[in-house]
């Protein structure tokens, strides 16, 4: 029985081999999430087989059962050691065997032939095992996969057009999909370019030119459109001809300044005088920013279709369109444009040869030792098991961890120290929503936290669970500091509290701390309520308040004559209430004089109980139904059983200050008020306070004293 729940125990091997045989409303937990555990999260990765984040029941047998099935002894798996010795593994069986020489071929690759054990930050290092190799059956080849020049070549022209991908070695190389690609990218650009030189002169009606010159008329062609509608609508309307060409107030604006920086603005305006119906000008009167531009269109273009011209009609121009159509139409059929950085005599050479199929040659002979070097990564999940697996069955069928003094749960993130308490059991929290929903069922004091990391920057949330201490000082707002498991330190604030009894001495103090709380709240009120009383009346001149008495005297009636029976009834009615008061006072009194003074104690004791027994005993119930399944659940645990934290387990999650062993108090305060003692004088008051209302009501002197 742990945690107030029958909890089975893993002793031996035999309990792991036949754990699968173990009623799953047995185990703690049924799921758990792979991230945010204090354990190797790669090791959890393997186990969670259909990686989708969360690992259950089924796939812990799996486990179980596979590494069981390679060592000789499943007994070891509860050393929890660091490395897997080699005479571990059992070698009797086919997988055994083929473990066992992969776990050599990694020892020699790292050059340690003569060693016995392997450890996980040996067999993760897969750039170093695989370094040296050729081939390391990923299905990837670089270039240590081949000493001949041409390939080498054709290998970094691959990478250079479709990229590479990172082999087991850590180098860049190409893959199956990229050599495919890379060849029907080179396929489609020489297909592309045949259709060139099929239908050249209609292509490339102006020869070498035609690319060049088309660019420039792409270039061009707006501002000379533009042109030619603005002599139109000049023929249609001559009078808007001045708006339509530049307006002198536009130049006006950019003359002052030096016109080399005004360079966008100037082209802007029109390309060039704008007449009805007037041709382009080619040779003269263009505007500056333009002038290259339609330079270089009478040198490519113009020229060579309207040899000697100046001018251009707007027939003649559109003419010009139509003679770029062909080369437009196949400029955007262009296809594999990855290969056109090679150029389209290095695309044939690569076609011509025999480069695809020695590449893909060195492909299968890497792939043919695929599963050997699988077997090599199979290594490494061997050892993590062996080194991990026990402890996550510890967290997960048992809770184990979390029920052992001096251990800590895989969930545990870290320490939160506070207040002059140190809060061992903190969690990470994920999604808040969802604490927010489930967090009041735990019955726990609980502390929710925003943390910052000094170092890095990084921000985590944690809940942190407190079962030991007051709570006068904990409040949202307060800052904290938290250590995780790594020794890192986090600077925390607390940004919610859900309340709960921490423990029975709390909960004895609570009403007192209640009724302290009530009655310094209303000093405060009245005395807020004073002041600002007392400012308002501040506020009134003097001047004011001079009239306003004036004014109230001379209005004034003349005094009522004194009501006797008035008073006399008010009086009356204060003196039986007195007289009430001290009849109670003195019958409690007298009562307790009246005992013996052995029962006087118990009289006192008695009391107090009577005021704080209640809130005592709600506390104990519900301390001993704290349960930290509710916050489990919240972070993607999938909780079998009741996590109860009882009162005495409670004490053992949160440490108070305590003084180092031989230390000394020092009580001599040199800044404490130098006074006699107020207690036992006060004590000495009321003892002698109470004898003599004892006295008086024994010989019946109130009563006479109030009857009047």
């Amino acid at each position: 029985m742990v945690g107030g729940v029958k909890r089975v125990n893993i002793e031996s091997g035999d309990d792991l081999v036949n754990l699968e045989h173990l009623d799953p409303k047995l185990w703690t937990a049924l799921s758990c999430p792979v991230n945010d555990l204090e354990i190797d999260k790669k090791t959890l990765e393997i186990i969670d087989g259909d990686n989708d984040g969360q690992i259950r029941v089924r796939e812990i047998i799996d486990a179980v059962n596979w590494i069981t099935s390679v060592l000789k002894d499943p007994g070891d798996l509860l050393k929890k050691e660091a490395a897997l010795p080699l005479l571990a593994i059992n070698d009797n069986t086919e997988q055994g065997k083929i473990l066992l020489d992969s776990a050599k071929v990694i020892l020699k690759n790292l050059g340690k032939e003569d060693a016995t054990t392997l450890s996980v930050d040996e067999t993760s290092d897969t750039v170093t095992i695989f370094a040296g190799t050729r081939f390391n059956g990923d299905g990837i080849i670089t270039e240590d996969t081949t000493t001949e020049a041409e390939l080498l070549k054709l290998i970094n022209e691959i990478i250079l057009c479709t990229g590479s991908v990172t082999d087991r070695g850590g180098k860049q190389g190409i893959s199956l999909e990229l050599i495919q690609g890379f060849f029907e990218e080179c396929e489609k650009y020489a297909a592309w370019y045949a259709k060139k030189f099929a239908a050249i002169d209609h292509i490339f009606p102006l020869g070498a030119d035609t690319e060049e010159a088309y660019q420039n008329f792409c270039a061009i062609r707006s501002k000379v459109d533009d042109f030619f509608i603005r002599c139109r609508l000049a023929a249609f309307d001559p009078q808007s001809t001045e708006v339509l060409n530049l307006q002198v107030t536009r130049v006006e604006t950019i003359t002052a300044r030096d016109l080399t920086n005004c360079t966008d603005e100037i082209a802007a305006y029109p390309l060039a005088k704008i007449e009805p119906n007037r041709s382009l000008p080619i040779a003269s009167g263009i505007n500056p920013a333009w002038e290259n531009a339609i330079a270089t269109f009478r040198k490519l273009t113009a020229d060579k279709l309207f040899p000697g011209k100046e001018k251009l009609t707007e027939a003649e121009w559109n003419s010009i369109s139509g003679i770029f159509d062909a080369f437009a139409q196949w400029n955007s059929e262009k296809e594999g444009a990855k290969a056109e950085p090679l150029g389209l005599d290095r695309v044939n050479e690569i076609l011509s040869g025999t480069y695809k199929e020695q590449l893909l040659s060195l492909i299968e002979q890497d792939k043919a030792l695929e599963n050997e070097a699988n077997n090599i990564i199979l290594v490494d999940k061997i050892v993590r098991y062996y080194r991990d697996l026990f402890l996550l069955l510890q967290n997960f069928v048992t809770f184990h961890d979390f029920y052992t003094p001096g251990s800590k749960a895989i969930f545990q993130a870290g320490t939160l120290y506070i207040d002059q308490r140190s809060c061992d059991l903190c969690i990470k929290v994920q999604d808040m929503p969802k604490h927010g929903k489930l967090d009041s069922f735990s019955g726990i004091y609980l502390l929710y936290c925003d943390c910052v990391s000094r170092t890095s920057a990084e921000k985590m949330s944690i809940v942190a669970a407190v079962t030991n201490g007051d709570i006068d000082n904990l409040m949202v707002g307060r800052n904290a500091l938290f250590y995780d498991r790594q020794g890192k330190d986090w600077d925390a604030t607390i940004t919610k509290i859900v309340d709960n009894p921490i423990s029975i001495r709390q909960a004895f103090f609570s009403p007192y701390r209640k009724l302290m709380t009530t009655i310094e709240n209303q000093i405060n009120k009245a005395a807020a309520a004073a002041d600002t009383k007392a400012s308002a009346d501040m506020n009134k001149g003097i001047d004011g308040i001079k009239t306003k008495v004036d004014e109230t005297e001379a209005k004034k009636e003349p005094p009522k004559p004194f009501d006797v029976g008035k008073f006399a009834g008010i009086f009356a009615a204060i003196g039986l209430a007195i007289g009430a008061i001290g009849t109670i006072l003195a019958a409690v009194v007298g009562g307790f004089m009246k005992l013996v003074w052995w029962k006087m104690p118990l009289a006192v004791i008695g009391l107090l109980l009577l005021i704080s027994g209640p809130a005592m005993i709600m506390a104990y119930l519900k301390l001993r139904k704290r349960n930290l399944a509710p916050i489990l659940d919240s972070n993607g645990w999938a909780i079998n059983a009741m996590v109860i934290i009882n009162i005495r387990f409670g004490a053992t999650l949160t440490h108070l200050a305590t003084l180092p062993k031989g230390a000394k108090i020092n009580l001599n305060d040199p800044f404490t008020k130098k006074k006699k003692p107020v207690l036992p004088f006060v004590i000495v008051l009321l003892a002698v306070v109470g004898v003599v209302i004892y006295y008086l009501q024994k010989h019946g002197f109130i009563h006479i004293l109030f009857k009047f």
